[in-house]
């Protein structure tokens, strides 16, 4: 399907916007400090804006309607812990970031525990954030492809050039700039979109709601085989339960904003602690909302296509085609022309504001962490600027081969292969950092120690999942589980190394909670 020249002007005119202003903030990087912090001069409503943009990502756009489509609203449970999980990072995590005017998250980790764990944690987020960035840009071409009709290798190229040309040549301040566009644009294409159902509908919004109701679509249910089965409150590791994906989620959100460079970087790009913790508070407020909107666009997608029903949709529905489809589907089917653009853009917004926070945090680490803290020393500021850009251009050259790949590839296999690389180096980040700000125990040895061997309990789930172990090992828990059970994992074992091996540093001040 080709698009209406009015989508095709919208689209253009949006991605003219985003160029601009990395353009004009590229006039402003004179050195590292403007490049990766922006001068530490940016105020908390526009962090908080920037947050939601990285933090929202694709899935909101694909997976929280497809989910609210097909099943109930159970995802969303795991976003109730964010609040939460912003109040400890604001008062508990957030000082020890902003005390030192640190670039890094892994900064911390180099005086708590030394240059080595610092160099780990600055390698696995590499990884890691290469092959996110890599997936990602993968599925934007495949809902480019579709919602254009472009190719999908085209659909690569087109994306990623122009994300890393304004995040390359514009730094911190315009990814946080575009982001917070991004945000704004994601949130009024899904506005539009409810505003289009609602006046489809015979009923409007109240045939809306009573058809949810009546269907359990607005319910927290599990999807089994005899229909919706409401969830169930209890402690299980063996099962999904309410409470263990509210915990499964405050998990999440304390990896988050603890040892995701993406996160820490805002921190210190805000001018004050105080404007930090607003900018974690504007997060809050406004991600939870923009969550729940989209999964309310799935369940008024599944009430639209009950009154107007389709083959595709149905399709969908019973698992003939992934759910994933829907929203792209009702895009490009359903929308007047102008309107369907904007939403288009607001897709490519939702994949961009993660694909350019991503880039650049690249860059920062690499810079920071590795080339001038360990490769080259003492050079003057423009020469790690200029490797900056090196580096920054060389993760995008990266996405964009690691997308066009994975298009490829007629099997799964490299997707597989990308996530557990990526489960294997970021398991038990969060278990390292509660180690070091919640005790005085533990120094390299004891750290490598739990790190390897938490490494290897990651492996043991991902190869128990696959059936690549005999039945007296396999995994006693559900696979959900495997990041809360990894963290308290590698937390446990490098309290006990370091107490057999009396491993700890003696120098703390500032470095935990209690010094």
């Amino acid at each position: 399907m080709t698009l209406h020249w009015i989508d095709l002007a919208v689209l253009i005119g949006y991605m003219i916007l985003v160029a601009g202003m990395g353009v004009y903030f590229s006039m402003k990087n004179v050195n590292t400090e403007e490049y990766f912090v922006g001068g530490r001069s940016f105020s908390g409503w526009v962090i908080g804006l920037s947050l939601v943009g990285t933090s929202i990502s694709s899935i909101t756009f694909l997976a929280f309607p497809a989910d609210a489509f097909k099943t109930t609203w159970i995802r969303f449970i795991t976003t109730w812990s964010m609040p939460l999980g912003l109040l400890i990072a604001a008062y508990v995590f957030l000082p020890f970031f902003r005390r030192r005017r640190i670039t890094s998250a892994y900064e911390y980790l180099e005086e708590r525990f030394g240059p080595s764990v610092r160099v780990y944690g600055g390698i696995t987020f590499i990884i890691s954030q290469l092959v996110r960035v890599s997936l990602i840009l993968y599925l934007v071409s495949l809902l480019m492809h579709e919602m254009t009709g472009l190719s999908s290798v085209a659909s690569v190229l087109i994306s990623g050039v122009f994300v890393a040309l304004y995040t390359v040549i514009g730094g911190i301040k315009a990814v946080i700039w575009t982001d917070v566009i991004q945000t704004v644009v994601l949130v009024l294409g899904g506005l539009i979109t409810l505003g289009v159902i609602v006046y489809h509908l015979p009923g409007g919004l109240d045939q809306l709601f009573s058809i949810a109701f009546a269907d359990g679509k607005l319910s927290l249910s599990e999807l089994t085989e005899t229909g919706f089965r409401p969830i169930e409150w209890d402690f299980s590791l063996t099962r999904k339960t309410g409470t263990m994906l509210f915990l499964v989620g405050l998990t999440n959100w304390l990896t988050e904003y603890s040892a995701n460079q993406n996160t820490v970087q805002r921190y210190a790009a805000a001018k004050s602690t105080y404007e930090a913790r607003k900018a974690m508070l504007v997060c809050v407020m406004s991600s939870l909302p923009i969550w729940a909107f989209y999964m309310f666009i799935g369940t008024a997608l599944y009430v639209f296509f009950q009154i107007f029903p389709t083959i595709e949709a149905g399709e969908m529905l019973n698992g003939t085609q992934k759910a994933e489809q829907i929203f792209p589907y009702f895009i490009m089917h359903f929308l007047p022309p102008g309107i369907t653009g904007l939403v288009i853009a607001a897709a490519m917004a939702a994949a961009m504001s993660s694909l350019d926070s991503s880039l650049n945090a690249i860059s920062t680490v690499g810079i920071v962490d590795i080339y001038r803290r360990h490769l080259v020393k003492d050079k003057d500021d423009k020469h790690y600027l200029k490797a900056a850009w090196f580096i920054a251009g060389g993760a995008a050259i990266f996405m964009i081969g690691g997308a066009i790949i994975l298009i490829m590839s007629k099997t799964k296999t490299l997707q597989d292969t990308a996530t557990i690389l990526s489960s294997l180096t970021s398991g038990g980040l969060l278990g390292l950092y509660l180690l070091g700000f919640f005790t005085r125990k533990g120094s390299a040895k004891s750290v490598w120690i739990s790190l390897v061997i938490t490494f290897f309990f990651s492996l043991w789930t991902i190869l128990a999942s696959r059936g690549l172990v005999p039945e007296w090992l396999q995994v006693p828990f559900d696979l959900y589980y495997t990041g809360l059970i990894g963290n308290i994992v590698m937390f446990a074992l490098a309290v006990v190394a370091a107490v057999m091996l009396s491993d700890r540093r003696k120098k703390l001040k500032n470095l935990t909670v209690w010094d």
